[in-house]
């Protein structure tokens, strides 16, 4: 969850590092540091806080040289401090390190470190690692690269890391598991990240580290990969990354959640984008082509993801049931890993992460990999982990997404599941050639009207100003307008920190309805073909109740405006796509309320975009 940064080559590595960690800040932002390394030491300045209050500690220090490392940090082992920030030094302070990732039997490590006379200054398990590295270089007399891999074969745990040594201006050490770490390599010059966002500018040329695998980075040299279980060398494969700088700024938004909400009408154009043909009646997704028969004769079709991901894969389990009529199940990654499922080869599992690196849904598809199953990976980012442990899968071409709150992710997410599940049920016909020619076609006009619903601001700033300082919001939905429910609910305490819970609409008689009183606004999202009368009389029952209740509704609907206290009205679709629309101003609201609530909108507290740690 932490970021990453390295540089090696002939400019001055601080700025390089810097710019880098404010681009990864979405990955942790609880405290920042560097290590430059000069031709007598290693230059180490660290703090509690952004990269902004690191900056303003590293002014007038000399942090000069063209080799470097840098750290944003989610912490885990160890509250944030400036302790506890990284990089970390050996005791000798001859070697350090960051990390991004959880060393699992850091203890006992410890203690073997403090038997033969080593003492720490945190509380972290990176600074039993570089200690352990060093121990064992020591008691080899090993090159550093080769008492990394010697040590990292005793270690059980997740890691991306860098190490830099004591008065080596030419050379970094990494390694990678379970933790996403990639190499830029540029003309004479290296660069090292969690994800292509810091070079971006500098090179489009890059590699993935795989698990297990580590590398040197050394200036005038070649990149050199070898396992780390064996130490057999690696062939490079580098990917031409196609993101562009423009992708990751504000673009003139106040945040970058607004900017990502507003983004939505093309994000969602680039999923549908050569895959959808309305014209032609089809639907062209090759790994979809691929693996056809498998979906085909899938006995379950088993969803795998996190936060909103899951949500994205209920909408989907309602589309696949309906259209392709298959039996699917939704589970949690981080549950699903920890018991005992029953899976099998006539099983296609369906993992769904934005980031793609997300470690409760990697460990996951291993599990079901193990089992026989087919796992098709739905993501965000290119060359990800999730991309690469799948047989098969889709990118979502949502671009980068930086606000750590998902928004064009998810919709981007539902937009190719549907694409996914329409194609599954032609193909098993269970969609008639007209009725899959009418959804398409409605699929197709959907970025238009995620542009007319996104006219609705002006509305839900005025909402976002009468209940900003409540402390409790209720959601409701049915059908396929649940999991928006559940989404809309989790984007508002996300970022503005009220308590806020989503339920199926009928579910609030049985407990919820309990908590309703006049200070409690009720978001009820009641689409005409989404059991309609069923929704209006939990409205009613609300009403009775005081509540005050804001209504996403079609438009022209007069029987629920007589009895809501405001009404957000979005434009007709087939009910299967409503999600890609009802969430929208659900969106909206809750990033007014949080600006309103004076919220760090980008960096909740206590969040981080990309879980890569359990």
């Amino acid at each position: 969850m932490c970021g990453i940064v390295g540089y090696v080559g002939s400019q001055e590595a601080y700025p390089i590092l810097i710019k880098g960690l404010k681009r990864l800040e979405y990955r942790g932002y609880d405290s920042a540091g560097v290590a430059i390394v000069d031709e007598d030491d290693i230059n180490l300045i660290k703090c509690k806080g952004k990269v902004a209050d690191l900056e303003n500690k590293a002014n007038g220090q000399n942090l000069k040289g063209t080799l470097g490392i840098g750290h944003t940090r989610w912490a885990t082992h160890g509250p944030p401090n400036d302790v506890n920030s990284h990089p970390h030094y050996s005791q000798s302070k001859n070697l350090a390190i960051i990390h991004n990732g959880i060393i699992e039997n850091y203890d006992a490590l410890k203690k073997e470190l403090v038997n033969q006379g080593y003492r720490f200054e945190s509380e972290t398990d990176t600074e039993v690692l570089i200690n352990f590295i060093e121990m064992v270089r020591e008691a080899e007399d090993l090159k550093l690269e080769d008492a990394v891999r010697v040590a990292l074969n005793q270690v059980v745990g997740a890691y991306a890391i860098a190490i830099v040594e004591r008065g080596n201006t030419d050379k970094i050490v990494l390694a990678k598991k379970g933790s996403p770490l990639v190499v830029g390599i540029g003309d004479d010059e290296f660069f090292i990240a969690s994800d292509a966002t810091p070079f971006v500018e500098y090179t489009k040329n890059a590699v993935y580290l795989e698990d297990e695998e580590m590398a040197v980075i050394e200036r005038g040299k070649k990149l050199e990969i070898k396992s780390i279980t064996d130490n057999k060398s690696i062939d490079p494969y580098i990917h031409e990354l196609q993101m562009h700088l423009e992708e990751i700024e504000k673009g003139g938004y106040d945040h970058f959640m607004l900017k990502e909400i507003f983004e939505q009408p093309r994000s969602i154009r680039d999923t549908l984008r050569g895959r959808l043909l309305p014209d032609e009646g089809i639907i062209s997704m090759s790994g979809v082509k691929e693996y056809g028969a498998k979906f085909e004769n899938a006995s379950r079709i088993l969803f795998v993801a996190c936060g909103t991901s899951w949500h994205a894969g209920l909408v989907a389990e309602y589309m696949f049931e309906e259209f392709a009529r298959i039996p699917v199940e939704v589970e949690y990654a981080s549950e699903f890993r920890y018991r005992n499922p029953i899976i099998t080869e006539d099983d296609v599992v369906i993992a769904i992460s934005q980031s793609g690196e997300t470690a409760d849904t990697l460990a996951a598809i291993e599990l079901a990999k193990k089992k026989g199953a087919t796992i098709f990976g739905i993501c965000n980012v290119v060359g990800s982990s999730i991309a690469r442990a799948s047989h098969a899968g889709a990118y979502t071409h949502a671009g980068p997404e930086i606000g750590v709150a998902s928004t064009k992710a998810f919709t981007a997410q539902v937009a190719v599941l549907a694409l996914i599940a329409l194609e599954i049920g032609r193909r098993k016909g269970a969609l008639t050639e007209s009725r899959f020619r009418s959804l398409i076609s409605e699929l197709d006009q959907i970025p238009k009207k995620v542009e007319q619903m996104l006219e609705s601001e002006d509305m839900t700033v005025s909402i976002a100003e009468m209940y900003k300082d409540v402390s409790n919001f209720l959601y409701l939905g049915r059908g396929y307008n649940f999991p928006v429910a559940l989404e809309g609910a989790l984007k508002l305490k996300e970022i503005s920190y009220i308590h806020a819970e989503g339920y199926p609409a009928a579910e609030m008689k049985h407990g919820p309805i309990a908590l309703i009183d006049e200070n409690m606004p009720v978001v009820v999202i009641a689409t005409k073909n989404g059991q309609y009368e069923k929704v209006v009389s939990n409205i009613q029952e609300i009403k009775a109740r005081n509540g005050k209740i804001i209504a996403v509704v079609n438009e022209g609907d007069e029987t629920i405006r007589e009895m809501a206290d405001h009404v957000i009205e979005i434009p007709d679709t087939d009910e299967a796509f409503t999600p890609l629309i009802t969430t929208i101003p659900l969106q909206l609201l809750s990033y007014h309320i949080a600006v309103m609530r004076g919220c760090n909108v980008d960096q909740p507290r206590n969040l981080a975009k990309s879980v890569t740690v359990e």
